[in-house]
């Protein structure tokens, strides 16, 4: 496994309307690693996926994936780009007017000439990866949460890309499809030889299935480690987040005036 970097983030900055997101993130992920981003709600996760896909461009800093400068990108070779990129949306994001065969078929006969007898036997053999060749020709509303999960999961794997983008995969998934999908990504990330990143809040399952983490608080890479890193962190944002903590440097209260003084004012009003 190489330990350059693949995909490359120094020193990135972005604002939405003046307001900063991120404030200088830096991270280096090297070629065929299954890399996990963790934090709060709002924390600027999401956004730094959209910046690495080419959606958004930083306000400042720089930004690779392999060979790619991504924010100075014509649009052909952002285009170029995404074809060898996969997306898992959160939830999935199937077509619901398309069988599940159909599903894991349209990236392939949207950028591809592949003829019909061969983009159906390379969507069978993505369905069968993820163990659901038996479903192919099922409709979105027939299948479970995980099992939709699972579809999506082959579709984003059907060109089999270089680097795979998964936000939130494990939402909202019961233990034994949460399970299932996560050695999905591991497995299925070391048979391309990908890289992942993955957005997710689950701690119990990425420290199982990654090989590093980068907590981000308010845009800032506060905390980052292996599994065994982080299992053994005594850094207080990774105690309250791994541990599930109300209260610790992410507040359980929204700063207020002290309740005593405002209950006060009221009275006296």
């Amino acid at each position: 496994m190489s330990s350059e970097p693949f995909v490359q983030i120094d020193d990135v900055h972005f604002n939405y309307d003046g307001r900063p997101v991120l404030q200088g993130i830096n991270m280096h992920i090297p070629r065929g690693r299954v890399v996990a981003v963790m934090g709060g709600s709002g924390c600027g996760k999401t956004t730094l996926l959209r910046l690495i896909g080419g959606q958004l461009k930083p306000t400042s800093g720089g930004l690779r994936v392999g060979s790619y400068d991504v924010p100075s990108l014509p649009p052909d070779e952002l285009y170029a780009m995404r074809r060898r990129t996969g997306m898992l949306f959160q939830f999935g994001a199937l077509f619901t007017d398309m069988s599940v065969f159909d599903n894991v078929a349209f990236p392939l006969r949207e950028h591809t000439d592949l003829a019909p007898e061969l983009i159906r036997d390379l969507v069978l053999m993505k369905l069968n990866a993820v163990g659901l060749r038996g479903a192919a020709e099922l409709m979105p509303s027939e299948l479970s949460g995980g099992m939709a999960r699972r579809v999506a999961l082959a579709r984003t794997i059907a060109l089999d890309p270089m680097l795979i983008l998964y936000d939130e995969p494990f939402a909202g998934l019961d233990p034994i499809s949460l399970g299932v999908v996560g050695q999905l990504i591991r497995r299925l990330n070391d048979a391309l030889g990908a890289t992942s990143i993955v957005v997710t809040h689950d701690v119990l399952e990425s420290l199982q299935i990654v090989d590093y983490i980068y907590f981000v608080s308010e845009g800032r890479i506060v905390a980052e480690g292996t599994p065994d890193q982080i299992r053994a962190s005594d850094a207080p944002f990774v105690k309250q987040f791994v541990h599930a903590e109300a209260d610790g440097p992410v507040p359980f209260h929204y700063p207020a005036p002290a309740l005593r003084e405002q209950l006060l004012v009221n009275h006296a009003g």
